[in-house]
């Protein structure tokens, strides 16, 4: 699963397999949590986020919404600037 980009100890990922469903989203890791963030409704799906590090992390999804749906439609991997 591919790293799309990492900051503030975040590390985010989009996943390429058949198994990854609708809606378009991303997979949020910190420390020992994690979350599904769906990027439209720049939303949790799953899992859970402290308030700090969700802020960040919805903060860069309405950033690059564009480059994060042109990866999950086209599945070209590449990596996109942290939020600072």
């Amino acid at each position: 699963m591919p790293v799309i980009s990492r900051f503030d100890g975040i590390v985010i990922r989009i996943y390429f397999s058949q198994s990854e469903h609708d809606p378009a989203h991303i997979h949020v890791k910190f420390a020992e949590y994690s979350a599904v963030i769906g990027i439209e409704n720049n939303t949790i799906l799953e899992g859970y986020l402290p308030n700090r590090e969700l802020k960040k992390v919805k903060e860069w999804v309405l950033v690059h919404e564009e480059e994060l749906l042109d990866i999950w439609n086209t599945q070209n991997f590449r990596k996109i600037e942290p939020l600072y």
